[in-house]
């Protein structure tokens, strides 16, 4: 499995408070995960960063993750208990109150991905079939398209864009929407903050994902066109790419 992370502070902002990491569990199989912090000054650093800690030592630790439902499991409960890490790191240090993080995390082994994701970071997935969102924002724009009361072309452009309607470690229960996917070979998986899905469209993301060239190239094309767009906010990004060989037996979820 080939996979290659990518942040960059943007061309704005101070700070880069999005975390970004891929791991490896006992059983060689991949926890990727993108957070994009928010709060106060620093806060938003504090939380992602927790974050992607929290998940990386308890998934090296993981093991026997061999269906999409023990995957949605794990996800569920170790994702509700960085929660209450956060909660309780903000209750206890007066600098970081209000502080949270979305969140958008995927296991993939060679038969499977299960994503869970809270907040607005996205997952993507692009194979032979086309290119497709695999998650749904957690925004109040998004809440608004749903019930019909703005359209999607409204909502690019709505002020009130980045406001968030559920985030890690804001509440003491936050909900983790969870999918899974069956995997084939050369399958791409992309996770990302929104500050490349807002400066990047579909179409660009899903010509440069089915491009053919080396993950480390794509991952700084996209980086530069999120860029080149405005760069207005942190941009991070995770890309997993299935074996172009899977064992046989190994591809059906």
């Amino acid at each position: 499995m080939e996979t290659v992370i990518a942040t960059d502070r943007g061309k704005v902002r101070q700070h880069n408070e999005d975390s970004v990491g891929v791991f490896q569990n006992k059983d060689g199989d991949v926890l990727a995960v993108v957070a994009d912090g928010m709060g106060g000054h620093l806060a938003g650093d504090v939380a992602s960063q927790m974050t992607i800690a929290a998940l990386k030592e308890m998934w090296e630790d993981a093991s026997g993750i061999s269906s999409p439902d023990l995957a949605s499991g794990w996800l569920s409960d170790h994702v509700a208990k960085v929660n209450l890490t956060l909660l309780h790191h903000a209750k206890t240090h007066p600098d970081c109150s209000g502080m949270g993080t979305t969140v958008v995390a995927a296991i993939c082994t060679e038969a499977f991905a299960t994503v869970g994701h809270i907040g607005d970071s996205r997952g993507y997935l692009c194979n032979s079939s086309g290119f497709k969102q695999i998650t749904e924002d957690h925004s109040l724009v998004n809440e608004l398209v749903r019930s019909g009361q703005i359209s999607r072309e409204d909502a690019e452009h709505h002020p009130r864009k980045n406001v968030l309607v559920r985030a890690l470690g804001t509440e003491e229960h936050v909900e983790l929407d969870m999918t899974s996917i069956c995997l084939e070979e050369s399958d791409l998986l992309l996770l990302c903050s929104d500050g490349l899905s807002n400066k990047v469209g579909e179409e660009e993301l899903k010509d440069l994902l089915s491009s053919g060239g080396a993950l480390q190239t794509i991952a700084q094309e996209l980086i530069r066109k999120a860029n080149d767009n405005g760069g207005e906010d942190n941009i991070s990004l995770v890309i997993v790419k299935q074996p172009s060989e899977i064992k046989e037996g190994d591809g059906a979820c």
